[in-house]
């Protein structure tokens, strides 16, 4: 299942004015919808037709405030930041029902020549995607994001600062039924705007923060997957907005508070997508041998490739001991102190990654499971044995970098990724990494203020 809407469809619904808007989008670096919003009638006639959809490259090469930052390749000052086109994935289009008369589709990016950008996220998954399919497989992921609700509004928080917010509720709400219901008015919403938009839901709860949930989506293949995630997660932030109430995701909006995950649930199928291979009864722990090697690929490769999965400073703070995000490159079944949590039983028998925050780029994230994972079948690596008891306090295990300096280290010196993501896409990911470095070395915080201003 992917959007709810052919041309036919959207061609009607244009016509009779049930939708005269179409969000015209693509996902950046981190993870967020650029684009424009386009007439019914001229994306139709327009964007469709000869004219096509264009943007400036310059929005491969910005942070969170859109600035412009340097050291890219891909396009630069010098190169006087052209133009690239927005070709639609027409298979993605879809009703945006918390928006009035709105569609949404998801474009993939070409240099005015018609040549593919290799840089932009979606396509950098869909070249691991490519590379999975050469080997017969076909990817299956599910996203487990987590989020905190705020009693205030957006402009709320950024008018206090964004201290001393008012979380939706005032105690842990794990499992709480109760508290959620308190919640209910606005989780009812997100839960049926995202079926209404043909991404399936399978249920929401209370999670370990207060004012902290979780909604799970019922697993696609990955390229699907990444672009439910996305449509998924600006639709809260929108939907929150509609009701005058601030959510995050962060991977760690306070240091007293669970940090926010984006569980990355994922297996390897048959090509046709029938059969999972991922199962063998006869076999110790029913794991078959590429389930073994693919394991064994993403344990190897869980610090030089750390950074796809926490792209910011902040990623970092979540990596606490005993607080549900993990520490150590470890796996065992149904093991929540570990990097990597064996679950499920049959055809659902995957691997939980629990190393990404709820910040990550999902497109970045799917491909790095999916690289690290090729890596692991390709060169036959083993896992280590199973870790059984307390990951965070086991002395002989690899542990994720401690911050975004030794992750973009790791990440510039892999030759994993070098050669899973060809030169082009390797650099300009290690450059993302490093001007988040820079950028947050001209800033000075509340901490170093609270700190430093009177006893030093």
């Amino acid at each position: 299942m992917a959007g709810n809407l052919d041309k036919g469809a959207l061609e009607k619904m244009v016509h009779d004015g049930r939708i005269d808007t179409i969000l015209v989008v693509f996902p950046d670096m981190q993870g967020r919808f650029m684009g424009k919003r386009v007439m019914g009638e001229f994306f139709l006639e327009d964007i469709l037709g000869e004219e096509g959809m264009h943007a400036c490259n310059y929005l491969l090469t910005v942070d969170v405030d859109m600035e412009p930052l340097p050291g890219y390749r891909f396009a630069n000052w010098d190169k006087g930041y052209g133009d690239f086109a927005m070709v639609p994935d027409m298979g993605t289009m879809r009703v945006v029902p918390w928006l009035e008369k709105t569609a949404l589709v998801i474009c993939d990016l070409q240099t005015e020549e018609g040549e593919i950008v290799e840089v932009a996220p979606r396509q950098i998954l869909k070249r691991q995607l490519e590379r999975a399919k050469d080997n017969g497989y076909r990817v299956m992921c599910g996203s487990e994001l987590e989020f905190f609700l705020f009693k205030d509004s957006y402009e709320e928080a950024a008018a206090k600062g964004f201290k001393d917010l008012a979380p939706h509720s005032d105690y842990i709400e794990d499992y709480h039924i109760l508290q959620t219901t308190k919640d209910e008015y606005l989780i009812r919403q997100i839960r049926n705007g995202m079926q209404g938009a043909a991404i399936p839901v399978e249920f929401s709860k209370g999670e370990f923060g207060k004012g902290q949930h979780e909604i799970n989506l019922v697993y696609a293949d990955a390229l699907e997957m990444a672009d439910r995630h996305v449509i998924y997660k600006n639709g809260v932030k929108e939907i929150a907005a509609l009701n005058d109430r601030a959510v995050t995701f962060m991977a760690k909006y306070t240091m007293d508070e669970a940090g926010s995950s984006f569980h990355l649930h994922s297996s390897l199928w048959n090509e046709k997508g029938t059969d999972s291979l991922m199962w063998d009864k006869k076999a110790e722990h029913h794991m078959s041998e590429l389930f073994r090697h693919y394991l064994g690929g993403l344990v190897a490769t869980g610090r030089e490739l750390a950074w796809m999965y926490a792209p910011y400073v902040n990623s970092y703070k979540r990596y606490q001991p005993e607080s549900w995000a993990p520490t150590a490159l470890a796996w065992a079944i149904d093991n929540r102190t570990c990097g990597y949590r064996v679950v499920g039983h049959g055809k659902s028998y995957r691997v939980e990654s629990r190393i990404p925050g709820a910040d990550a780029n999902p497109y970045l994230a799917f491909a790095a499971q999916i690289a690290a994972g090729l890596h692991g079948i390709e060169g036959r690596i083993e896992p280590p044995d199973m870790l059984r008891g307390n990951a965070y306090e086991a002395t002989d295990v690899e542990r994720v970098p401690w911050n975004i300096v030794e992750a973009t280290e790791e990440l510039e010196r892999s030759e994993v990724a070098k050669k899973a993501f060809g030169d082009e896409v390797h650099f300009h990911l290690v450059n993302t990494a490093k001007q988040e470095w820079a950028r947050s070395n001209q800033v000075i915080t509340d901490w170093e203020l609270q700190r430093n201003f009177e006893r030093i």
